[in-house]
């Protein structure tokens, strides 16, 4: 949708670039890491999303005409502006699959490129990653307390502008059916969803003669907004004319909306009426300020409800906004480097690396993620990265490798279907145990590293300190 170019970024990546361009390090191997520190929602879990797209962007990255004039205009020099003309990203990517499961200061993405490559992508991957697995996570949560009801997207005209338009897609990796957003909906392939409006009921003279003709138009698809005047005394009751008339033709009702009030108490009235009409098939959806926390409340209540739509609430990731993904230097000139900190939480970790998820003999996650050094093999046992004098045995469960490549010298090798990713949350949060998926204080899922990892850590630490 946005014709993302290599100015796609923040400004001081392209300064530090003309500096390693200028020092001749343009080309020197480095890695970096991509994870983050901190769970949104108070939740267990985070889903993992954006990474097809992000792949995508990087398989034909470039700097347009434009971009290199405006470099120039801005005082950038011209043998570096001639560099940037042939641009292109070539590196390696190795990550979770995307619809993945992932949990704090553990690697979840690695890039292997040329020192100049690998930091102009930076923002544009944060930006891709951490909106839509911030999104994909809110997904997950509202599938958890919608069980089997039906979950609509509605979010895009309360978005951040076109944020709304990948919020849509991840939206659908974390579990949700439809959207109603039709350009997501066009290049994604997802289904599109949708009702009316309630200026579209108040344009005609009275209530009843909008629905006939809405249903005259959509005989069979047909979802009528109740709630413009009188749920209860107007809305339901025409409908359920509306409904009985075309059953007499041959179609049928598909549904009503709820959008305001006591959406447990309307749900019941209307469930009621309907059922006594004989439109039992008739669907109730409900819309209007809903998040988990209303859903399962709603659900509690035994609300008849068959259809969620949620829109602020998702698209915005609610109350936190923001996932605190970072992207941190690993490796470079063929040496492991190390970010310090005052606080030891910040301590970055050093080299290649690879994780390791922990599975039972029931093939279900025990609740531990191991990070070693790319050359090790699954430990037996892992250290607590910031208190090492807590460790966990490892021995006698399966360890599954999470970091596989995904694009080598620029080039994507398997492309994943969206509906694939979101088969695969699903199968995810079916082998983690209910406890890390509640709401309340949902357990700590562990993240721990490998004896040689935290012996490197120390001595790059020790090092840095001394020098």
């Amino acid at each position: 949708m946005t014709d993302f170019t290599a100015t796609y970024t923040d400004l001081y990546q392209l300064t530090m670039g003309q500096v390693y361009f200028k020092t001749g390090r343009s080309d020197a191997p480095a890695v970096f890491d991509y994870f983050f520190r901190k769970i949104p929602f108070n939740g267990g879990y985070v889903v993992f999303a954006g990474l097809q797209e992000l792949l995508e962007i990087l398989e034909d990255l470039h700097f347009s005409e434009k971009d290199l004039t405006f470099l120039r205009e801005n005082g950038f020099e011209e043998d570096y502006i001639e560099y940037l003309k042939s641009f292109r990203f070539n590196g390696s990517v190795y990550s979770t699959r995307e619809g993945g499961l992932i949990f704090p200061t553990r690697p979840v993405l690695r890039v292997e490129a040329g020192l100049l490559e690998a930091q102009l992508i930076e923002t544009l991957l944060l930006n891709m990653l951490n909106f839509q697995s911030l999104i994909a996570t809110k997904a997950a949560r509202l599938r958890q307390a919608a069980g089997t009801c039906t979950l609509a997207e509605f979010g895009l005209r309360r978005a951040q502008s076109t944020g709304g338009y990948y919020a849509s897609r991840a939206s659908v990796v974390g579990g949700m059916d439809s959207t109603s957003n039709v350009k997501a909906a066009i290049d994604f392939n997802l289904h599109a969803t949708g009702t009316m409006a309630h200026s579209f009921v108040q344009g005609y003279e009275d209530e009843l003669s909008a629905f006939r003709d809405y249903a005259r138009i959509y005989p069979d698809s047909s979802v009528l907004l109740a709630d413009t005047y009188d749920t209860l005394q107007s809305g339901i009751p025409n409908a359920i004319k509306v409904g009985k008339e075309l059953a007499e033709k041959g179609h049928r009702l598909r549904g009503i909306r709820l959008d305001s009030g006591d959406l447990a108490y309307l749900s019941k009235r209307a469930r009621h009426m309907l059922d006594e009409a004989g439109l039992q098939e008739v669907k109730i959806v409900a819309s209007n300020q809903l998040d988990e926390y209303v859903i399962r409340s709603l659900r509690g209540q035994q609300a008849p409800i068959d259809v969620f739509g949620v829109g602020t609430s998702l698209a915005t990731g609610a109350p936190d906004a923001a996932l605190d993904g970072v992207y941190k230097l690993a490796r470079s000139g063929g040496r492991p480097r190390i970010k310090l900190s005052e606080s030891i939480r910040k301590l970055t970790l050093p080299d290649r690396k690879q994780v390791y998820r922990m599975i039972d003999e029931s093939g279900n996650f025990i609740g531990a993620d191991a990070v070693t050094l790319f050359e090790e093999t699954a430990p037996l046992k892992m250290f607590d990265p910031f208190e090492p004098n807590k460790s966990l045995d490892l021995s006698g469960f399966r360890a599954d490798p999470q970091l596989t490549p995904v694009m080598e010298k620029g080039r994507i090798k398997d492309r994943t279907d969206l509906q694939e990713a979101a088969h695969y949350c699903r199968k995810q949060l079916e082998k983690l145990p209910d406890e890390y998926k509640r709401f309340d204080n949902p357990h700590i899922y562990k993240v721990g590293i490998s004896k040689d990892l935290l012996s490197m850590r120390t001595e790059l630490a020790q090092d840095h300190k001394t020098t």
